[in-house]
């Protein structure tokens, strides 16, 4: 009788009549979010790791859901946007990665770098330079040095490109996660051969080097490194993101947008074959996007704009799944008006207390967003709150890819930080199904606010951390 009241208060907001609004939002179950969950975190899939036979099952079983649904497909290839990548390793033998800092020298084992290159390299005591500022980059500067890049940079991409034609003999990077296995990098060739060129890159995971290179000075560092790097090799590999649409019923506005996403890849193994399952991170973002996929479309009466739903592989990569959307878009990024994205929307054990019908977002006060998703919690019993440290999480997912083309996108959570992250210990067992379940009801609500509203969502122009995707400012080269 609650959630009748409550939905009953959100139906002047909505298209579909207020018994269909009821019985959609009452679709959504904790015992169907268990089921899907129990398979996409089963030792089965042995941890979906990009690229994986496990991730193709997982890929196979989301579009399976979206058919069960009748949504209608979005990809290349049904349910299937297909990506044909290369799988790129290094030589097992003949690799050699040394740092030398006054001193002081480093070395830096091939385990703990990753290669993205398809030529060979030999370098000696070649001079590393750090890019300050990419308008002041200038060929005396770069050419046939080593540029460190600095992979948290907004205009990454950008300096990138700028960097890229000047010459370097290769880029070094900082890698800014050094938890888990590493593993051989997928890389769209074309993209990056118009970003980075020819120029080879390797991503070290040490933790010193990633220290040295973090607090080295800008320009000239001082640093001089030494690189053997045999031929890498090469495979070719398909992945693929999983969408459906829903098509919107207002003649002027079905051709606008509302992205529903979650990255349903995670880690794999480790090097003693256990499996990492990722039941939080991010199955349970999986399956919340089918479980309101699936509630939504039961409604004979579709919102104003079309809302697209959609999984993505290589998050755990560097957001691979969704870089290669918005450089290869099913739908024009133009009419994207947003993109919520979920991860971690399952486990209510934080790392700071429970959390119990809560939910929160990266990016808080970044758009309009947020106050639309709070409408939809005061509606459903979930307070959408603001936590201190959410900005800091707000370039980790697959949201800043959205945003750095200028849609107001943020990733939704439960828990940002939790036990067992990146852990074997995260599992489906460990789920509060009940929770998650009332969280999605809030984001089937929300979504359908987003579709319906008469206005866009919009970015919040007064804060300041949003101005480069207010101006449009791109880590994508155009």
């Amino acid at each position: 009788m609650a959630l009748v009241l409550l939905v009953s208060q959100a139906a002047p907001q909505s298209s579909p009549p207020l018994a269909e609004l009821y019985g959609a939002l009452g679709a959504i179950s904790g015992d169907s979010l268990r089921g899907n969950l129990s398979f996409i975190a089963s030792d089965l899939l042995g941890g979906r790791d990009t690229p994986s036979r496990g991730l193709d099952l997982a890929a196979l079983y989301i579009a399976a859901q979206f058919r069960r649904a009748g949504l209608e497909p979005a990809g290349d290839d049904g349910y299937f946007q297909t990506a044909k990548m290369l799988r790129v390793a290094p030589a097992g033998e003949g690799f050699e990665l040394r740092l030398q800092t006054g001193p002081r020298t480093l070395g830096v084992s091939g385990d703990q770098t990753t290669v993205v290159s398809q030529r060979p390299l030999d370098l000696s005591g070649a001079p590393v330079y750090k890019i300050a500022n990419p308008a002041d980059l200038r060929g005396a500067a770069v050419k046939g040095k080593v540029v460190d890049l600095d992979p948290a940079r907004p205009d990454v991409r950008a300096t990138a490109q700028a960097a890229a034609a000047l010459q370097p003999a290769a880029f070094l990077e900082a890698a800014d996660d050094y938890s888990g296995p590493l593993v051989p990098r997928l890389i769209d060739a074309a993209e990056q051969r118009s970003i980075y060129g020819d120029v080879p890159r390797l991503i070290v995971r040490d933790p010193e080097a990633i220290q040295l290179l973090r607090e080295a000075k800008d320009g000239e560092t001082g640093i001089t490194i030494s690189i053997k790097l045999p031929a890498p090799t090469a495979t070719p590999v398909t992945v693929r993101n999983v969408a459906a649409v829903m098509r919107g019923s207002d003649p002027a506005l079905r051709d606008q947008y509302v992205l529903l996403t979650a990255h349903y890849d995670h880690i794999g193994r480790n090097s003693a074959g256990a499996v990492f399952p990722g039941a939080n991170d991010d199955g349970s973002g999986t399956v919340s996007v089918i479980e309101i996929a699936q509630a939504l479309a039961r409604l004979r009466v579709h919102p104003k704009r079309s809302i697209v739903f959609m999984t993505f592989f290589g998050e755990e990569e560097g957001g691979l799944g969704s870089r290669y959307y918005t450089c290869h878009p099913l739908f024009p990024l133009g009419k994207t008006v947003a993109d919520v994205n979920l991860e971690q929307v399952g486990r209510t054990d934080s790392n700071e207390g429970p959390e119990i019908s809560n939910a929160t977002l990266t990016g808080f006060r970044y758009s309009s967003v947020s106050r639309t998703l709070q409408q939809a919690g005061e509606l459903t019993g979930v307070k959408v709150y603001e936590t201190p440290n959410g900005d800091d999480f707000f370039d980790r997912s697959d949201n800043q890819t959205f945003a750095e083309e200028g849609i107001p996108a943020h990733t939704v959570a439960v828990a940002f930080e939790f036990p067992d992250y990146h852990e074997t210990g995260d599992v489906w067992q460990k789920i509060d199904y009940g929770n998650m379940a009332k969280v999605d009801r809030m984001l089937a609500l929300g979504m359908l606010m987003l579709a319906d509203s008469v206005d866009p969502p919009r970015w919040n122009r007064e804060n300041p951390k949003v101005r480069r995707y207010v101006e449009g400012v791109r880590s994508k080269p155009t």
